[in-house]
């Protein structure tokens, strides 16, 4: 962005400002740089990716809980003798069973973990953006306040205000959620 033009342009020199310093810089490129994400979409269509989200919707399911239900039933079942058949192949404690249901729990934890990255990974992409559309929303709000003639230094005040009234209100509702009741006391 053209350096001279900033100075001149009195929107911009009231976003320059926000920062504290008018310097000529809107932000840091650095910070503020969106990597691109396409290898990010690429990387969530892959196989494995989609195995981890399919087995964690089914592991995440009351359908899940029922068949082991029936699976923990039918096995005690048989291996105590309640079925009828007299041939018991994993004597109690269930040596066997404690053995294949830790392994279970063991692979079960590792996707449900690889479906929570992928998830954080989408949060952080919509946060970029969200990011990007702010600063962009910010920009055009400036600019077009001031073609309006609008003081944009007394919106920046009311803004500001509005924002520790905001922080206020939710300071105060969370201290009295602490205690147990939001109910002013009388």
């Amino acid at each position: 962005m053209n350096t001279n033009h900033l100075l001149t342009c009195e929107a911009c020199r009231v976003i320059d400002r926000s920062d504290g310093v008018e310097d000529g810089q809107l932000w840091n490129p650095d910070h503020y740089a969106t990597p691109l994400r396409r290898d990010l979409f690429g990387l969530m269509r892959r196989v494995q990716d989609h195995t981890a989200d399919s087995i964690t919707a089914v592991a995440g399911s009351m359908r899940f809980v029922y068949i082991h239900m029936i699976w923990f039933g039918v096995w005690i079942a048989l291996n105590v003798g309640l079925a009828g058949i007299n041939h018991e192949f994993d004597k109690f404690p269930f040596g066997l069973l404690t053995m294949i249901v830790s392994l279970e729990a063991i692979f079960l934890s590792t996707f449900v973990m690889i479906s929570q990255n992928r998830q954080a990974a989408r949060s952080d992409l919509r946060s970029d953006l969200d990011f990007e559309n702010n600063i962009r929303g910010e920009i055009w709000s400036v600019h077009i306040g001031q073609a309006l003639g609008l003081d944009v230094d007394h919106v920046e005040d009311v803004v500001r205000r509005a924002i520790e009234g905001a922080q206020e209100a939710m300071r105060n509702a969370s201290q009295a959620g602490g205690r147990g009741s939001t109910k002013p006391d009388s």
